[in-house]
């Protein structure tokens, strides 16, 4: 007895009837969009990119105002107004910056100030926040918890409430208008540094420790060796963080120096606003003198702050 079936053995399977022409499924053809479709999309993307130009303008738009009038002749800018482009682009400004009449000794004195201070505090605060974020992920004790997050509930205290408590207790040891008082408040660890760090370290692998431990290794050989290479892109974001934090510091620094022996480059940059009122373009070119390091580091290690991000989102 014979069965029959519908389909001929001698020729090939045809697609259709809900099928791919290699089998795996419904066939799907692309769906065309509609006029009205394709317009609210371009309405929308449109609509995205108005609202981003916007937001870049009010963002980069005082960065470029500073810079453009820092390149701006004293003579062009009464004569043009403040949105002139420069014509052509003089640096009499800058000159004028590092010269005694641009200050009591020019900018040179705050510059270098500034940069020993940031120096000073960036070497104790990674150097502090490296060992106590160490000790708070990975060595037990008693009390540990507790005083971790006792510490971290200071980043909840506004700067300004500690500036007077901070002022009588340099006054009293006679450190007022002194180097010491400016790094010695922030010198000895950030609880934010300590905070992401301890984050960071407690994702290192146990086994890794484990077998560092066997062959002999120590607690400063376990830290130097195998915890910091291994989230060297976060540190290098910390280095950043506060490299920006303490470069920009003006209260702190305005309120414990008083002269222009210690005086920073944002102190500086404030007393160019007073004593040269009129002259916007000499006070433009401090703030741009004041921001540029800070753009330059931005722009050579944007890569490690991107890997830093996105080891921490995987963590």
């Amino acid at each position: 007895m014979h069965t029959t079936t519908d389909t001929d053995p001698g020729r090939p399977a045809t697609p259709g009837h809900g099928s791919d022409a290699d089998g795996r499924g419904p066939s799907r053809r692309p769906r065309r969009l509609t006029g009205s479709l394709l317009a609210r999309r371009l309405l929308a993307h449109s609509a995205t990119y108005l609202v981003l130009a916007v937001a870049a303008v009010l963002t980069l738009g005082p960065f470029l105002f500073s810079v453009m009038t820092a390149f701006t002749s004293t003579r062009q800018f009464a004569q043009e107004g403040p949105l002139s482009i420069p014509a052509p682009p003089v640096l009499e400004n800058f000159l004028r910056l590092f010269t005694p009449s641009a200050g009591q000794d020019g900018f040179i004195t705050p510059v270098v100030v500034t940069v020993q201070m940031v120096a000073v505090i960036l070497v104790g605060q990674m150097v502090f926040s490296v060992l106590a974020a160490y000790a708070f992920a990975q060595l037990r004790f008693p009390g540990r918890d507790l005083l971790f997050w006792v510490y971290v509930a200071t980043l909840m205290v506004p700067q300004v409430v500690v500036v007077v408590p901070l002022y009588l207790m340099m006054s009293e040891v006679g450190l007022r208008n002194t180097f010491w008082a400016l790094v010695l408040p922030f010198v000895l660890g950030s609880p934010y540094a300590i905070f992401l760090l301890r984050e960071n370290f407690r994702g290192v692998p146990s086994e890794l420790m484990d077998a560092m431990r066997i062959d002999g290794a120590g607690t400063l050989r376990l830290l130097w060796h195998l915890v910091v290479p291994l989230n060297r892109a976060i540190i290098v974001t910390l280095v950043l963080i506060t490299v920006v934090t303490h470069w920009n510091n003006f209260m702190w620094p305005m309120v414990i120096t008083s002269g222009p022996e210690w005086r920073v480059i944002t102190v500086a940059t404030s007393a160019l606003q007073s004593q040269y009122n009129n002259n916007w373009t000499l006070v433009m070119a401090g703030t741009t003198l004041a921001m540029l390091p800070l753009v330059i580091l931005m722009i050579v290690f944007q890569k490690q702050i991107t890997r830093s991000v996105g080891d921490t989102t995987l963590r």
